[in-house]
């Protein structure tokens, strides 16, 4: 198989290797891969407030994520099952008077930027999601283009 991989320009010789480690236990949700073990993210949902400013400011209830990662470039496992891993966003959210928020101003540039990450198919509906930025300590949201559920960790 590895050889027909090579024979073909088209097809990159990393999609031939087959991944054999856990596999997330539910469709739609990443998890945070800690060695050989995963860990679901939590789950939320953001509802979206206006601010002074008449800035557009998501609200997740809760000042931290009980999900935790002291890894500055951590990876993801997630299987599709509704959800297109493509669509997912990765964001910095400001904890703030007991829960965190995304603010987006409505004037000039429009918000935070989401971080880059890379979705690469790992056979079937298993995907891996690598951060392809260092981290810093804080509270962080995937979440869905155009969608106000959240999948939230932190890294401290």
């Amino acid at each position: 198989m590895f050889a027909a991989c090579l024979l073909a320009a088209s097809v990159p010789a990393a999609f031939c290797a087959t991944y054999d480690g856990p596999t997330p236990d539910k469709p739609d949700i990443p998890f945070l891969k800690h060695a050989s073990k995963l860990i679901p993210l939590e789950m939320g949902q953001m509802k979206e407030e206006s601010s002074k400013h008449d800035d557009s400011v998501m609200v997740l209830s809760g000042a931290d994520s009980p999900t935790r990662t002291p890894l500055a470039e951590p990876i993801f496992l997630f299987v599709s099952d509704r959800l297109d891993p493509m669509r997912l966003e990765l964001y910095k959210v400001e904890s703030n008077r007991g829960r965190r928020e995304i603010k987006f101003k409505k004037k000039g540039p429009n918000g935070p930027r989401p971080y880059k990450i890379m979705v690469n198919p790992l056979g079937g509906k298993l995907y891996r999601i690598d951060v392809n930025e260092t981290l810093e300590n804080g509270q962080y949201c995937f979440e869905p283009t155009g969608g106000d559920r959240v999948f939230c960790f932190e890294v401290f």
